[in-house]
């Protein structure tokens, strides 16, 4: 088989990895967006908006922290959807985003850690949520600094995996949604419920980044110009 031939044979299969990148990324925006919505009016309400959100005192006299983290949990949900597209993979973008996506996520763990020891805790919740909290956004950051020594050592699969499972972890509040309406349809309502609903979805999160990081993948040979069969 020639080359023109392999490669007309190959063409379908890359079209369809290539869009199946597109709606996972499309996927994983819709996911972030109630939280990011709910950042967003946050933050309208903080320079003096309308008060959209039910008012939380707790952030009323110091609420960097609560910026930071809005901010950077936009940017690493965004950014960090269009890293699994097959076509910006290929490009130096890839690269290039790919060091905002660890300083923004380590600013999104930082911050996480930061709101959960410095500040009161959400009325509703209680120290089973507390200690969620610190435990996933450590193991966040962890997953970041061990993604970016893989990457500095040219270890391409370590990489990915440990930014697989950083994202995983973000997208916590995402997955948060569904978790506590269900959990609430189902269990009710409580403090403990509460917390264990939310640290389900942290849970849930990384089982698929796992089954992701683990499936089978075809391996993909490169063939150069000028080769035949």
């Amino acid at each position: 088989m020639t080359v023109t031939a392999r490669r007309f044979a190959a063409a379908p299969a890359r079209r369809a990895t290539e869009r199946g990148g597109w709606r996972l990324a499309v996927a994983l925006g819709v996911l972030a967006a109630i939280p990011l919505i709910a950042g967003a009016l946050r933050l309208l309400q903080l320079v003096g908006g309308p008060d959209l959100m039910p008012d939380d005192t707790r952030f009323d006299e110091f609420p960097v922290a609560l910026v930071v983290h809005i901010v950077a949990a936009a940017v690493f949900a965004l950014v960090g959807a269009l890293q699994f597209v097959p076509q910006l993979r290929r490009r130096e973008w890839h690269r290039r985003a790919g060091r905002v996506l660890v300083l923004a996520g380590l600013a999104v763990a930082g911050s996480a850690l930061w709101l959960t020891l410095f500040y009161d805790a959400k009325p509703g919740t209680g120290g089973l949520l507390f200690g969620f909290r610190l435990v996933f956004a450590s193991a966040m950051a962890l997953s970041l600094t061990l993604g970016l020594a893989a990457i500095r050592r040219r270890d391409i699969a370590g990489h990915r995996a440990w930014m697989i499972r950083a994202y995983a972890l973000g997208l916590g509040a995402g997955t948060q949604v569904f978790t506590e309406g269900f959990g609430q349809a189902i269990f009710g309502t409580g403090v403990l419920t509460g917390d264990l609903e939310k640290g389900a979805a942290w849970l849930i999160n990384l089982a698929i980044a796992e089954w992701a990081i683990r499936r089978p993948t075809r391996v993909r040979r490169t063939t150069w110009v000028g080769e035949s069969a």
